[in-house]
Formats: C-alpha cells, sequence, structure tokens
C-alpha cells in the first residue's frame, strides 16, 4: 500500500499564532502517522501536512484529527463560507525524494 497525505490550510486570527503554533506542537503522535509538520506560510497563515501510512491509517483517525481542530478552532478566521476554517485535502504519496 502506498503512503498517503493530508494538507490542511489555516488562517489564525491576529494574536493568537503563537498559541496556535504551542497547541499545534502539543499533539500527540496518532497510530500510523508517519510524520507531520506545520508551515507558516505568511503572516496568519499555516499549513499542516501529515504523512501515513496508509489511507486506512487516516481515515480511522479523521475523528481524533477533528478533535484536536476543535480544541483551536476558535483561533482560526474562516477562510471562505464555502470552506469554513480549513481548507483540507488528501492523496496518495506518489513521489518521495
Amino acid at each position: 500500500m502506498a503512503k498517503y497525505s493530508n494538507v490542511v490550510r489555516f488562517v489564525v486570527k491576529d494574536g493568537n499564532q503563537d498559541s496556535f503554533i504551542e497547541i499545534y506542537n502539543k499533539r500527540t503522535s496518532l497510530d500510523g502517522l508517519l510524520s507531520r509538520v506545520l508551515l507558516k506560510t505568511g503572516d496568519k497563515t499555516f499549513c499542516s501536512v501529515g504523512i501515513w501510512e496508509d489511507e486506512a491509517s487516516l481515515v480511522k483517525n479523521r475523528e481524533n484529527m477533528n478533535l484536536f481542530l476543535n480544541s483551536f478552532r476558535d483561533m482560526l478566521e474562516e477562510i471562505s463560507p464555502e470552506l469554513g476554517v480549513t481548507d483540507a485535502v488528501s492523496g496518495a504519496v506518489v513521489a518521495e525524494i
């Protein structure tokens, strides 16, 4: 089975960036999660990237990821009415160097 990845974009409310990073760094690992990184892509924008053993591991942990999101949801700005506070995508890892 191929590794799988999820990427989530966040816009953090002014003044909450440090608290957001602190909460993210305290996240415990999830079963099947091989690695994760948080990218700061702008003053208030961040992307979280997770690499999973396989798609089943990601699916199994969706509820855990939503619970984690709920722990800092109030720190996030709405990206758009269609997206809400996150812009999430996932897919198979097709190249890794």
